[in-house]
């Protein structure tokens, strides 16, 4: 059996010292909100362990989770004995704990796996087969890709393939392509991209300009890049301030975007983060794509870090239509500053703002003043009545913090270590093993009448592009058949404050009645790998908001 250090601290505020805290947060930000704050918290796991410094949920309903290898030892044993010796480890060269674990989220329980190189400050995507492929990370693991095969029985554990890459990826972002490939783009020193699997052995990377120019000397600001799969196959990449329209087949930028304006830096360690906004699916077709930033730190914020003077985070988001023949950013007003936040796109849409700190940039003990509160995003409100501020958690969740998108409709929020390695003492933000639920509004007890239940198909059926597909649903309530949507999504591989593949589309279709309190909705599958490249989804029926529990379903 494996084992978990009972003495590992929780991290909390005194409940009066949290709500005055959120007081104070809304009373000073002149903001409409569209509602009082709403959504619940719960802790799921006071010790996971590790810290959730990544996390990906699989089509099992695992999460997968690792930090680093050079934390040294972990707060959770590998099982029956085994240890991993790596002479190369900065750290611990015979190290019998664990720095990745598999979370069951039907059970909220955890089991170890073992990484054999240091994953630390890495990146992922789930390849079309739902197997995990993770790349690169520091020392000896900056040249490693790593596959996970999903299982229900125990049995699986990290496979390592030791210089799968052509060059060293640490702060890299991947992609899911749609020939079912990943293209990794950057990384620390590495102005340029490559793709896994290789065509050939002897296949290299390629030079991205666009990296150098982005690049600020001695600071970067253009790590862990926001890239997004745009409608006509090209990729949306943003780093810094500025964004160009790649088409990697070619190699060749086929359009530049203006800055973001203000001219302040959205990327790593400036860390804002980004969505692709909800793709609306007509005919098959998507109408148009649009990409939003928000957060981040201003110009010169890092160096003022490392110099003890802690500047105060953005407070504004940029959005830009990436489809239009003259697209513009448009800029809104967040009710909190946030920088190292994380934005989740939720079933019904909207995006979930969560995570980070008000002053300070990324980096080892440079984030100051937790944003506890998160804020949700409404992409179809008018400009002024898009945010509404949730309730507070009770845990920082600064540097290395993480939230996914659950089945179920929560979001798993988990990480937060600021330090160098594991310390839980004498410090401002202690590092933090536990992991916590966040359940939206949608999910109350009130909502149980309006909440769809899918009946059909069953979970992980298969389906094609461009196809019809009915999907059957029970509602115990008053239906409304022009509130009744069918969404996909694509469960992300986050870290450093980025969701990578995250994607949303929404599936409009007719409602009929089948029976009492049972409907069908007749919906068109999306048509091109470019909408939705290849792989598993969750899908969802969303009715006045309130979405169904999620099934799986695999499009190929």
């Amino acid at each position: 059996m494996h084992h978990i250090n009972p003495n590992y601290p929780t991290v909390t505020l005194p409940f009066l010292l949290r709500q005055l805290l959120i007081l104070l947060l809304l009373t000073c930000h002149r903001i409409i909100y569209t509602r009082a704050a709403a959504g619940n918290w719960d802790l799921l796991q006071s010790n996971i362990g590790i810290s959730a410094m990544h996390m990906q949920l699989l089509n099992n309903d695992r999460v997968i989770i690792f930090d680093r290898t050079d934390f040294g030892a972990s707060n959770i044993s590998l099982p029956n004995g085994k240890c991993r010796n790596d002479p190369n480890d900065t750290a611990l060269q015979n190290d019998c704990t664990a720095h990745s674990v598999e979370y069951d989220v039907a059970l909220n329980s955890i089991r170890p796996l073992m990484v054999l190189t240091d994953v630390w400050c890495s990146s992922a995507a789930v390849m079309p087969d739902g197997v995990l492929v993770q790349t690169g990370g520091f020392n000896d693991g900056d040249h490693a890709v790593r596959i996970y095969k999903p299982c229900i029985d125990g049995s699986c554990d990290w496979q390592e393939i030791k210089d799968g890459l052509a060059q060293r990826r640490w702060y890299a972002t991947n992609h899911i392509l749609p020939d079912g490939r990943q293209i990794i783009i950057g990384g620390r020193r590495q102005f340029n991209y490559e793709f896994y699997p290789k065509k050939s052995p002897a296949e290299k990377a390629y030079n991205l300009p666009f990296l150098v120019q982005t690049n600020d000397p001695k600071i970067e600001n253009n790590l862990y890049p926001f890239v997004f799969l745009n409608v006509d196959g090209n990729l949306f990449i943003f780093a810094n301030n500025r964004a160009i329209l790649f088409d990697y087949t070619k190699g060749v930028v086929v359009r530049s975007y203006p800055a973001v304006p203000g001219g302040d830096p959205r990327s790593y360690p400036s860390t804002g983060s980004a969505v692709l906004l909800p793709l609306k699916n007509l005919q098959g077709e998507a109408i148009g794509a649009d990409v939003l930033v928000c957060g981040g730190a201003p110009k010169g914020a890092y160096i003022n870090a490392l110099n003890g003077n802690f500047v105060g985070a953005l407070n504004t988001c940029g959005r830009i239509s990436i489809t239009d023949s003259n697209p513009v950013w448009v800029m809104e007003t967040m009710p909190l500053a946030r920088v190292m936040g994380d934005m989740v796109l939720l079933p019904n849409g909207n995006v979930l703002i969560i995570n980070g700190a008000s002053k300070g940039t990324a980096g080892w003990e440079l984030g100051r003043d937790q944003v506890l509160a998160p804020v949700i995003y409404r992409p179809e409100n008018r400009i002024g009545s898009r945010f509404e501020v949730q309730n507070p958690s009770s845990i920082p969740r600064m540097y290395h913090s993480t939230a996914i998108l659950l089945r179920d409709g929560r979001v798993l929020v988990g990480g937060s270590n600021p330090h160098i390695y594991y310390n839980f003492t004498g410090v401002s933000f202690p590092t933090d093993l536990t992991l916590e639920q966040f359940s939206p509004a949608y999910l109350n007890p009130d909502s149980a009448n309006m909440r769809p239940r899918i009946v059909s198909p069953v979970s992980r059926p298969i389906i094609g592009y461009r196809q019809l597909l009915d999907v059957q649903f029970t509602l115990s309530g008053m239906l409304n058949k022009d509130l009744v949507v069918v969404t996909m999504v694509a469960p992300s591989f986050t870290t450093h404050s980025f969701a990578m593949n995250q994607r949303l589309l929404v599936l409009s279709g007719n409602v009929t009645v089948v029976g009492k309190s049972s409907y069908r909705v007749r919906i068109l599958t999306p048509s091109s790998v470019n909408l939705a490249p290849s792989g598993y989804y969750l899908l969802f029926v969303v009715h006045q908001d309130i979405p169904s529990e999620g099934i799986w379903v695999q499009i190929k």
